[in-house]
């Protein structure tokens, strides 16, 4: 990958909740390169804010308070799979005013097609930069008229052709006429030819042959060297040819500023920032100039905190309601605290802080105002008025009434969370133990608990290249097949792993749970080992594959060992180990648990819904400790399956932080699942900003939770996540984006068959033959969409929880009345 030169500290942007994968030749394991082609086509893609432990890795959660569970009392808006932003008629919308939109990360530069894009960047291009096609709210591409009168496949003999055929009024706000000389200088940059353009990527741009003017004039012929399916993608955002003129230009040219725009918005200063007070106060709700004190900090990097866009009088299309749009800098750990004291009028926020809207909005029950359909209008105003009292108790007068102008606004996220199952080396390369570990999973019971009181659809994901509202859906995972711990036992019996065989002597453990086992970085693991298993026949490409590392031996070590003497008290102490005593404990426990649960519930206390969530898990795990015991105490070299001595025991790195807790839940329930077919499981916990570069992208876990974003253009923009990996003469390893490590010949050239198709139903046959082959290989096995979740003020119309849809910026505003 030359994504950016090698002697450069900027990273390419993560998907959401992740560190960014290291540069190739630079940080990570140096066996494991990303290829260049890859990161190239995705990192745009992530740049949109995807990969999380929510993968992005994943998780778009505002992080400043637990929000382990996704319960109760979230927001107050509307929802709806498809996208939910308050939908207004523009005349329905008043002009005027600014909207203050926060964005995680401030904009070190304006070209999408860097490798540090970043979200804010995005936003910016998609306000002040032509779009030739948006997506709808499936994720299906739209011809734009603001910029195209049309656009077709001309021709496919010899070559194939397309044709632009410009809006007679599309012009840069220079002057000059959006032209065939903007295609080609952006088609030079981005084709890969010359490693001078810190370019992301060149898919399709790569393809092409020729660009040039068409037969007629205001028309833009592209002529194809290989056939494209995806060309809709193409000039996406399109820059001015000044941009990308030169390796300079496209380098650093448009890192403070845009040379030219051609859009609803345009930079106000240059991209230097515009007038407002610093600390982003203006008129009640985001409405006026707001005007103030000082200017915004310009420059680069991290010295621009708030980016403004302007109304562009040069706009031809329909007219910007807003005067100003800021996107203002707000940490992910700090949204919750930004909404409180109202300093901006869009967020995207996580369980814990739509909750507090929703408390402060008088919503209450795990199912949000659904509850209130069951009650009469009286009945429902009385019950509210008293949860807002005890809001405003909870939160604070001030917190609650500023909570109580917003609503939250909910959609399925363009993307998916996953389990990745490292199939490099390790028990893991032999993909029956991979296939057994997908038979282990209950991804329904997991979607439920992720999708839990969001009014989300909470159906399991079934396919890795299409979300469940996109047009094409079809659930494949029939291929790896669900839940079915015999199948999985007998997968694990097939590849070796037995129940009964003795483990190797180690440093007994202190006896208790074994599933599951939590690590911190730091701390010192349990027990010993005196080597690895015996690697079964690897299955995977890596040079290194069925090699020792040294997170297997520690997975291996973090498994309990008991002492004759430790299973005597198993069997002879009922009072204090036994089976039975400690699963009558789990089930008072868990009865407790489910009652203190409804009561919280009943009451809108937030601190009582932790402290009962948080006795279920105490709960939960008893039980877990129970069904060990009862398989200890029946044979006690069955608690794991073994083979040749060694333990089947597989290290789970999932990101710390208050903003992953989700993630670390549904970690945690997996590794239960597993615990049930005698896997075991070491969890560790790492720092969430080298959870993606140290770990995931060096190759350094067996399971891993993080997400990848949906894509309207599979064949192109999801190949690199399952290409095959492929050695390279150096001895490492080209791995792309596929973190799984896994993938065949097979997989690769479907994918290239789907690129060229320009038939669509074949090309959709091809697309889902590739992902029936990506479940049968089990290195990534998808459990749900997540959640979008977007703070906004209530009078906001057009704007909120997009899903797939492209924003119309044109039509966001203050609603009339």
């Amino acid at each position: 990958m030359r994504a950016v030169p090698a002697e450069s500290a900027r990273p390419p942007r993560p998907p959401r909740t992740v560190a960014a994968p290291p540069r190739p030749g630079g940080d990570g394991d140096a066996r494991y390169r990303t290829g260049r082609a890859g990161a190239r086509r995705w990192v745009a893609a992530l740049v949109a804010g995807v990969l999380l432990p929510l993968p992005l890795a994943a998780c778009g959660a505002d992080g400043d308070a637990d929000d382990s569970a996704a319960g109760s009392g979230i927001g107050v808006g509307s929802s709806g799979k498809d996208g939910d932003v308050r939908a207004t008629e523009r005349r329905q919308v008043a002009k005027g005013g600014t909207l203050r939109w926060a964005v995680e990360a401030a904009p070190t530069t304006f070209n999408v097609f860097q490798p540090d894009a970043t979200e804010a960047t995005e936003r910016v291009a998609g306000a002040a930069l032509p779009a030739l096609f948006t997506l709808d709210a499936h994720g299906e591409p739209q011809l734009n008229r603001d910029y195209l009168r049309g656009a077709e496949v001309t021709g496919t003999e010899p070559r194939q052709t397309v044709v632009y055929k410009l809006a007679p009024k599309a012009r840069w706000n220079d002057g000059r006429r959006i032209s065939a000389a903007d295609f080609r200088a952006q088609w030079k940059a981005l084709r890969g030819k010359e490693n001078a353009y810190w370019t992301a990527r060149n898919a399709g741009y790569d393809r092409i042959a020729k660009v040039g003017k068409g037969e007629h004039p205001g028309e833009v012929k592209v002529v194809f060297a290989k056939p494209y399916a995806d060309w809709r993608s193409l000039f996406t955002p399109l820059y001015p040819k000044q941009a990308m003129s030169s390796p300079d230009a496209f380098n650093d040219g448009s890192r403070t500023t845009l040379p030219a725009s051609a859009g609803p918005f345009r930079l106000a200063d240059g991209g230097k920032g515009g007038e407002g007070e610093k600390d982003g106060k203006g008129e009640k709700g985001g409405k006026g100039k707001g005007k103030g004190k000082g200017k915004d900090k310009g420059g680069k990097g991290k010295g621009r905190e708030r980016t403004v866009l302007e109304r562009d009088p040069r706009w031809w299309g329909d007219r910007a309601k807003l005067e100003r749009i800021v996107f203002t800098k707000v940490p992910r750990g700090k949204v919750s605290k930004a909404l409180a004291k109202g300093k901006v009028d869009v967020a995207d926020v996580g369980d814990d802080a739509a909750r507090r809207i929703g408390s402060a909005n008088g919503m209450g029950g795990p199912r949000r105002p659904d509850a209130a359909k069951e009650r009469s209008r009286q009945e429902e105003a009385k019950l509210r008025a008293e949860r807002r009292r005890k809001a405003r108790e909870q939160l604070g007068a001030a917190t609650a009434e500023q909570l109580g102008e917003y609503e939250v606004r909910r959609a399925l996220d363009p993307a998916y969370t996953q389990l990745a199952l490292n199939g490099s080396r390790g028990p893991l390369a032999d993909v029956r133990v991979r296939r057994a570990v997908a038979h282990a999973l209950d991804r329904r019971a997991l979607a439920e608990q992720a999708l839990e009181g969001t009014g989300l659809p909470d159906e399991p994901l079934g396919s890795h290249l299409r979300m469940t509202n996109q047009e094409g859906y079809r659930d494949r995972s029939g291929a790896v097949g669900g839940e079915d711990i015999d199948a999985a036992q007998s997968l694990l019996a097939d590849a070796g792993w037995k129940t009964g065989g003795p483990l190797a002597e180690g440093k007994p453990g202190a006896g208790g749970q074994q599933s599951g086992h939590r690590h911190r970085k730091g701390d010192g693991g349990e027990g010993g080992s005196d080597g690895g298993p015996a690697e079964p026949p690897s299955t995977a490409v890596s040079p290194q594959a069925g090699g020792r590392a040294a997170y297997r031996a520690e997975a291996e070590a973090s498994v309990v060992r008991l002492t004759a003497a430790q299973i005597a008290r198993v069997v002879d102490k009922p009072l204090a180990l036994s089976a039975p005593a400690t699963e009558q404990r789990g089930a008072i426990l868990t009865q407790a648990a489910h009652a203190r649960l409804a009561q919280a519930r009943g009451s809108d206390s937030e601190r009582s819904l932790s402290r009962a969530r948080a006795a279920l898990r105490t709960a939960e795990k008893v039980q877990a400790t129970a069904a060990e015991l009862r398989t200890l105490a029946a044979d006690p070299a069955s608690a794991v399956r073994s083979k040749n001595g060694k333990p089947l025991a597989l290290r789970f790195v999932l990101p710390g932080g208050k903003g992953s807790a989700q993630l670390r839940e549904t970690g945690e329930r997996i590794a239960q699942m597993l615990n049930d077919v005698g896997i075991r499981t070491q969890i560790k916990e790492v720092p969430g900003d080298s959870y993606f570069k140290d770990h995931i992208a060096a190759g350094d876990f067996d399971l891993a939770l993080y997400s990848w974003p949906g894509t309207a253009f599979p064949a192109t923009e999801a190949r690199p996540i399952f290409a095959k990996p492929q050695p390279a003469a150096d001895g490492s390893l080209l791995v792309e984006q596929n973190y799984a490590r896994v993938g065949t010949d097979q997989i690769d050239q479907l994918f290239e068959q789907a690129a060229g198709e320009l038939d669509d139903g074949r090309r959709r046959e091809l697309m889902e033959k590739a992902d029936t082959r990506i479940w049968a290989v089990a290195g990534s096995l998808p459990l749900y969409q997540r959640p979008q979740l977007v703070a906004v003020k209530r009078d906001l119309a057009n704007v909120g929880a997009f899903g797939f849809a492209t924003p119309r910026y044109q039509d966001i505003g203050h609603r009339r009345g």
